[in-house]
Formats: structure tokens, C-alpha cells, sequence
């Protein structure tokens, strides 16, 4: 397994009003961040708040390219990125016990901390399609060219997983400074992770490493 210290290049926060990040997604222009009791939209530029609804925002947060998404306790609500109108509503796979959100392959993929699972589900009804077991925690979850990241957090220890998406086998760590939370994941598509800081209010930015030619 492949091991690295994670090279954090920016981070955002904390942001006044707020005490947690729970969960943060990425739709191409602005990173979404769910502080509990709101859902707010970064400019990741500026480093400055930009919209804010005000709408249960418990934990994961996803983008399928029109929509967004928002675990709320054991829910998950379909939101307009534009008025913050919750559209529909579907059962979380946890029912109350779910992590990270991460929208691809016309799925949702939901982390579950405790049980070490990540659950692709039909963005329709809720529907288990499958489920990838791992060896971690699960707490954010993101899919970046073919390749499935989940953040973790045990103790004071946070990393970033690359799992294989078959076997659930971890593939490589890139392991975080200690103390500093490790809540919502993203991936900007490129060379950026969006890692939300637990407690620690914040949202940092994590350099991906190049993947082996």
C-alpha cells in the first residue's frame, strides 16, 4: 500500500455562526458545505460565502451536475442549488447513521462510519444496489477518475483511503496532520481534495496525488 503525507495547499473557516462541517461537495464552481442547520456555498477563490439555505444539513453532501444532495438525520433531500427548494426526498441507507454523500454513475454512494461500508444506491428510491466493505471508517466519500476515496477518522488519527472498489482492499493512505478532523470529502476532478474539518470548523484543501502512469 502506497503512504504519503497529505500536503494541505488552503483552508477555509471556521465560519462564524457554525462549530462542525458535517459534509461538503463540489459542483464546478462553488464548494457546498453542510453546517448542520445550513447549506452554504464557498467561493473557493475568495474564501467567501456566497449563498446559504437554511435547511437540515446533518451530514454528506453530493452534486450529480444539476442537483444537489443532503443527508438530513435519516433522510436524503434532493435540493434546487439555486432557491434551496428541497424537490424529494428518499430514505438514507442508515437510517440515521450515514457519513459521507458523493454522486457518480447515475448513484449516490453513502458512507457508513461505524460499519466500514459505503452503499451505492439508486437516487430514485433509496435502493441498495450494492455495498463496498472496508477496513476503516468511512466518513466523507468521493470518486475521481475511476478511483474511490473515502475519509476516515479513528481516534486523532485522519487520513484519505483509496480503496479498490471490488474488494474494498485499501490501495493507498494519505494520512493528515493529528488533531484536525476529518468530516466531508470531495474531489474537485482534478488535482484538489475538499476535506471538511469535523470540529475544527474548517474545510481544507488537500493536494491529490498524480496517479502511476
Amino acid at each position: 500500500m502506497k503512504r504519503s503525507a497529505a500536503e494541505i495547499l488552503r483552508e477555509y473557516g471556521p465560519f462564524p455562526g457554525f462549530d462542525k462541517v458535517h459534509g461538503v461537495s463540489f459542483d464546478g464552481r462553488h464548494v457546498w458545505i453542510a453546517l448542520g442547520d445550513a447549506l452554504n456555498a464557498l467561493d473557493p477563490d475568495s474564501g467567501k460565502m456566497v449563498r446559504t439555505f437554511a435547511i437540515p444539513a446533518h451530514a454528506g453532501t453530493a452534486f450529480d451536475g444539476r442537483h444537489l444532495y443532503q443527508i438530513a438525520e435519516s433522510h436524503i433531500q434532493k435540493v434546487d442549488p439555486q432557491t434551496g427548494e428541497v424537490l424529494a426526498t428518499i430514505p438514507a441507507p442508515g437510517g440515521g447513521n450515514d457519513s459521507g454523500l458523493t454522486w457518480a454513475e447515475g448513484s449516490l454512494w453513502v458512507g457508513q462510519y461505524r460499519d466500514r461500508k459505503i452503499h451505492e444506491i439508486d437516487p430514485e428510491t433509496g435502493a441498495i444496489r450494492r455495498t463496498i466493505e472496508t477496513s476503516r471508517f468511512v466518513t466523507g466519500v468521493t470518486w475521481v477518475d475511476s478511483e474511490l476515496w473515502h475519509g476516515t477518522w479513528e481516534g486523532d488519527e485522519c487520513a484519505l483511503c483509496r480503496i479498490d472498489p471490488k474488494s474494498g482492499n485499501m490501495i493507498e493512505q494519505i494520512d493528515l496532520p493529528e488533531g484536525i478532523g476529518m468530516s466531508g470529502l470531495e474531489s474537485d476532478g482534478e488535482g484538489r481534495f475538499f476535506c471538511g474539518g469535523g470540529t475544527t470548523g474548517k474545510v481544507r484543501v488537500v493536494r491529490r496525488p498524480r496517479a502511476a502512469k
